[in-house]
């Protein structure tokens, strides 16, 4: 059964070529990528969705409030954050961590451990 990740991220060069890279190691995997939350988020309550991977910092819907608006949704679906910054001025990952995430990857990141991050994920979802 082909597991389907969404993908986040305002940034469209990096969600293309992140799709393009995954799907070289994963053909299985369904990608689906949004440059906005919103638009992700219905996706995700379409009900189909194995794992999210977002951004921390978008202009429509920051990462934090999708992750809430996910678990919220079904708390069983794997959020993976991703962020550029060092800093988070906003306590985006701080509130997040609170809240109950618990996968961070700093950009720029090695695609390889990712998909072995996203690995664990699903195997872990799979098993609740």
């Amino acid at each position: 059964m082909s597991k389907i990740i969404c993908i986040v991220d305002d940034e469209e060069e990096l969600i293309h070529n992140l799709k393009i890279e995954i799907q070289d190691l994963r053909p299985e995997w369904t990608l689906r990528t949004f440059s906005d939350g919103l638009k992700a988020l219905q996706e995700i309550m379409n009900g189909s969705v194995n794992l999210v991977l977002t951004d921390i910092a978008m202009p429509d819907m920051d990462g934090y409030e999708l992750f809430w608006r996910v678990k919220d949704y079904d708390a069983n679906i794997p959020v993976i954050m991703m962020t550029g910054f060092g800093y988070d001025p906003n306590h985006v990952l701080l509130r997040s961590k609170m809240d109950g995430l618990k996968d961070v990857i700093f950009k720029p990141f090695d695609v390889e451990k990712l998909v072995a991050l996203i690995d664990r994920k699903l195997k872990n979802s799979d098993s609740q």
